[in-house]
């Protein structure tokens, strides 16, 4: 058995102004009184752009939380939220439904495509809600990239699990939104279609300074990532920077997971 690889703790790390996205003092209870459970309890966390994070914890321990929080999905108890320069918690209802259409790209491990459209029109659905048009050039690149021009036609039911993945991966950086928040992307895939999807993210972090932010069970997909946020009891834990799948089992197993 290897030993311990040691988890630096940051207690009251400033957030970067340079951050993507980042929170400070973020707190979520659910219910109150004696029945309240404290999903997160004063996270103070930031997420460089350009770069590919990894949120990871034990059972329970917040990281699904977090991420809603930060993507402006679930509202926070207390603290705050910002997105670049746009404090997320002082939004309307109204305006975070903008900004998450404009400037946020999400990849869900049910893939979440609409049946009754097409794979092109899937990928170019939020665009469209926005109002805007797709970059023919950019779409062409992602395309392209992602392997699916032969594919456009096709419903999410003629689609393997690995291409429809693909396809909500294409949905989700064809705006070219700020951040891309990747909730157990290969959650439903087997171990070769998950390997060319976290492929994707990385590449997409590595040519083209996407920000990816991903929650992952799994330390085999977090050593895809740049670093690793450790959370524990819906507190910060520490961070693996440059992390290995030993790494990342060796920090999990020092916080009971």
């Amino acid at each position: 058995m290897s030993a311990p690889v040691p988890v630096m703790t940051v207690p009251g790390e400033p957030p970067s102004a340079a951050a993507a996205v980042r929170a400070t003092g973020l707190t979520k209870t659910y219910g109150s009184g004696e029945t309240a459970v404290h999903a997160l309890a004063g996270v103070d966390v930031a997420f460089a752009r350009g770069a590919f994070t990894a949120i990871m914890g034990p059972s329970g321990s917040g990281k699904s939380t977090l991420m809603h929080c930060l993507a402006g999905l679930d509202a926070a108890t207390g603290g705050q939220v910002w997105l670049g320069d746009t404090e997320l918690t002082r939004l309307r209802d109204d305006e975070l439904t903008r900004l998450r259409r404009e400037r946020i790209g999400f990849v869900f491990q049910s893939f979440n495509l609409l049946p009754v459209l097409d794979a092109r029109e899937n990928i170019v659905l939020p665009l469209q809600l926005a109002g805007r048009r797709p970059d023919s050039a950019w779409f062409d690149a992602v395309i392209a990239r992602l392997g699916l021009r032969e594919r456009l036609r096709h419903r999410p039911s003629e689609l393997s699990g690995g291409q429809q993945q693909r396809v909500a991966v294409a949905r989700a950086l064809l705006p070219r939104p700020d951040v891309v928040f990747a909730d157990e992307p290969t959650g439903n895939l087997d171990s070769r279609a998950g390997a060319e999807v976290l492929d994707l993210l990385r590449s997409s972090v590595r040519e083209t300074g996407q920000t990816v932010v991903m929650v992952t069970h799994d330390p085999i997909a977090a050593a895809y990532a740049d670093r690793v946020v450790l959370l524990a009891d819906g507190r910060l834990a520490g961070e693996i920077e440059h992390p290995t799948a030993d790494s990342v089992v060796s920090a999990l197993r020092g916080l009971g997971a």
